[in-house]
């Protein structure tokens, strides 16, 4: 049994018995599950690059697409270029284009591999867009993934944000770029808690005035409208919005504090879903999407229900800096060779804090190789001062 030595909230040191069981990676399709499932897919930075990590992002290619195949094996879709990617926080524009048309490249390389790829406004730098530039904005973006043979998701805009001076002029942006989609996109509603930026979206700060708004637009576009992410972080807000939505139209969970039982679903409907955690936890996700397909549903919330407490602690306040224990699980679990990212946001997160995210993702069976992460959680914690 491995064990290492972890700081306590006292400032203490433990010695922290691991006692997770590993669950196994098995290779999946998308016929295995009866809920569409994306996972908002990480980059992996280039640590050997002779760059400036805060001005200058350096991807490792091969990496970087190496575990989107690993996602795709086991039966996941990819939401790519999103926020888990650092879009917008290390992650710009030309950037995002290269990994759309490397990832569409590798996906078009396979028969089974579910993508799409995150279209938004980020190009624009500064402010004082009007609402004309702000559409030209997204079509560049929508023509480009169009024109790469990608589907979209239209993420939200910080631009369109600041703009906006109404909740018709989202009706109005929305539906002009909606118009310009050659098959059905998904939106993305992303909340402040993700990016302080988008306080105040769709037109008002009060998220269910705000959703009468975003209902309005989907109801009026619903021809081009495959489905809405919400990032939220509140179950009673997603389902009452799910409830509402026209019929065709999915609702993808995009909340990574209560995702089990929003895609378990009510008697009244379920929830699809596209969350970061996903990146995170895939072959565990991946097992008990198979179990709720077979009836299983004890079996479905057996495996992935320990999984909340990880996720809300990965998510928690601030929560845009949760893209750093996405990486930190992956070069724990081996699947990078080391812990940098794009932007230095490794630098994000306490000591604390990663010592307790190792504690809960031993006790939610998503390390893989323990010893492994073990001897990289010592390696890691020794440059701290705990050895």
């Amino acid at each position: 049994m491995s064990e290492l030595k972890l700081p306590k909230d006292d400032r203490s040191i433990e010695v922290y018995r691991l006692s997770g069981t590993p669950v196994a990676v098995e290779k999946r399709s998308a016929v295995d599950f009866n809920r569409v499932a994306f996972a908002a897919a990480h980059v992996v930075a280039d640590p050997l690059a002779d760059n400036d990590p805060w001005l200058t992002p350096a991807i490792d290619w091969d990496a970087t697409l190496r575990f989107r195949h690993r996602l795709w094996d086991l039966g996941l879709g990819v939401a790519e270029a999103m926020d888990t990617a650092q879009r917008g926080m290390g992650l710009a524009w030309p950037q995002a284009q290269e990994l759309i048309s490397r990832s569409l490249k590798e996906a078009a390389s396979r028969k089974d591999a579910l993508i799409a790829c995150g279209v938004g406004t980020d190009h624009l730098n500064g402010g004082g867009y009007d609402l004309n530039q702000i559409v030209d904005s997204y079509l560049e973006q929508l023509d480009f993934v169009q024109g790469e043979g990608g589907r979209v998701i239209l993420m939200a805009s910080r631009a369109l944000a600041a703009a906006a001076r109404s909740p018709d002029d989202y009706l109005k942006a929305y539906a002009r770029v909606l118009s310009h989609a050659d098959q059905k996109v998904v939106i993305h509603w992303l909340g402040e808690m993700f990016d302080p930026a988008l306080e105040g979206y769709w037109g008002s700060g009060d998220h269910m005035q705000a959703m009468e708004t975003c209902l309005a637009m989907i109801e009026e576009n619903a021809d081009k409208i495959d489905g809405i992410k919400i990032s939220l972080l509140s179950k009673e807000k997603e389902i009452v919005m799910r409830r509402r939505l026209p019929s065709g139209v999915r609702m993808y969970t995009g909340d990574d504090f209560n995702y089990a039982e929003l895609i378990a679903g009510d008697e009244k409907g379920h929830s699809d879903a596209l969350l970061g955690i996903f990146d995170a936890i895939a072959p565990v996700a991946s097992k008990a999407l198979a179990s709720l397909k077979r009836g299983a549903d004890n079996e479905f919330f057996d495996i992935l229900e320990p999984t909340v407490a990880l996720s809300r602690h990965i998510f928690k306040a601030p929560t845009r800096f949760y893209k750093t224990g996405v990486v930190f699980l992956a070069y724990l679990n081996g699947l990078q060779d080391h812990f940098t990212m794009v932007g230095g946001q490794e630098s994000t997160r306490s000591t604390q804090h990663f010592a307790e995210l190792f504690r809960l993702a031993d006790k939610a069976n998503v390390l893989a190789e323990p010893d492994l992460a073990t001897h990289r959680m010592k390696a890691f914690l020794a440059v701290r001062g705990i050895g």
